[in-house]
């Protein structure tokens, strides 16, 4: 099944913007971000194929409007709501 992060391929996406000497992180939110999944999945909460999957299910729309940073945020927030391990408030 096509998920709309396969697009490998189609055309209409625009030319790809390299930055020079581009950081990783462009922000430090993003930096804890990818601490916490890292964090998650060598604690055994989830494995690295839910994390891509989690991903991948994300509606369309949100995914095209998503930076890279802010899907991995939404699967994991996706994850551990799943889990019953994200709090209420």
């Amino acid at each position: 099944m096509s998920r709309v992060n396969d697009v490998g391929g189609q055309a209409g996406f625009g030319a790809l913007e390299i930055e020079a000497d581009e950081p990783p992180f462009h922000a430090d939110w993003e930096a804890r971000v990818f601490a916490l999944n890292s964090a998650l999945v060598r604690n055994g909460v989830y494995r690295l194929d839910e994390f891509r999957d989690a991903v991948e299910r994300m509606a369309p729309q949100e995914y095209l409007a998503a930076s890279y940073y802010e899907r991995w945020l939404h699967a994991i927030e996706t994850l551990l709501a799943e889990r019953g391990l994200l709090g209420d408030d």
